[in-house]
């Protein structure tokens, strides 16, 4: 399928919004993205964190730490096969090897963290009308003309039984345009009401505040896929270079930085 017909995504939209010269590196040109230990690091904390809730919360914190352990080495250690010189590897504030040992902990304690959260908060996660825990809850719909494709972490009940968006953060960086694109996706495809969207913030081990989503339309949210889907039908690829460029993992390919 050629990158002009496959369906957007929320990151490909913000990717391209961002910076098009990026998103043509990446995903047009197929340049090999340099490694950053914080992707394998929220890679693995989500696949943790699933099977905890389907488990239905009868797996352990020493289990989900486990599991999270075997998932986050497993992805460095084929990375470093990949890109043995760590030097070139992604990294904030700390060198690259440090950020990988410091990631493998932080990520252990997140883990076992969002445990007992949801021991003691225990959450509703909605079941679908097919039967299925709206866990990684994909969804294909169209918006603004346009095929959007993703994946939510969570949907939970709201006690007004409307429900509510939630995504899993172990970074700081979050989207709100992201919840608005789950709401009416979910709303498209289930003929459900949405109001609130949230982050479960995995440093913290709390929720957000929560996102009031009852005043987006699905035309709103559809514009910004639109003009990214033309943006690309057209070649337009413009840079936009800054400070975000250093934590680009397609830089090294790129004649703007």
């Amino acid at each position: 399928m050629s990158i002009e017909t496959q369906p957007r995504s929320v990151s490909q939209t913000e990717q391209y919004e961002k910076c098009a010269w990026r998103y043509y590196l990446q995903r047009v040109e197929r340049v090999t993205p340099r490694p950053a230990a914080w992707s394998h690091h929220g890679t693995a904390f989500h696949a943790a964190a699933e099977a905890v809730e389907r488990s239905g919360r009868t797996m352990t914190a020493e289990e989900a730490v486990a599991l999270f352990s075997e998932l986050y080495s497993a992805a460095v250690n084929t990375s470093l096969e990949e890109e043995p010189n760590t030097d070139r590897w992604l990294a904030a504030g700390v060198t690259p090897g440090e950020d990988i040992e410091r990631r493998y902990r932080m990520g252990q304690e997140q883990t076992a963290r969002y445990v007992a959260w949801t021991q003691e908060q225990q959450p509703e996660i909605w079941t679908t009308p097919s039967g299925q825990p709206a866990l990684e809850l994909e969804f294909l719909v169209e918006l603004g003309g346009v095929r959007v494709r993703g994946f939510i972490d969570q949907v939970t009940v709201e006690p007004d039984h409307t429900l509510r968006i939630r995504d899993l953060k172990t970074g700081t960086t979050k989207s709100h345009f992201q919840l608005e694109t789950y709401k009416v996706a979910v709303e498209q495809a289930y003929d459900v009401p949405v109001a609130r969207g949230d982050w479960y913030l995995a440093k913290n081990g709390n929720l957000s505040r929560p996102v009031q989503l009852n005043q987006v339309t699905a035309e709103e949210v559809g514009e910004r896929f639109a003009a990214m889907d033309a943006g690309v039908r057209r070649g337009d690829f413009p840079a936009k270079p800054g400070f975000q460029c250093r934590f680009c993992d397609v830089s090294h390919a790129c004649a703007y930085t």
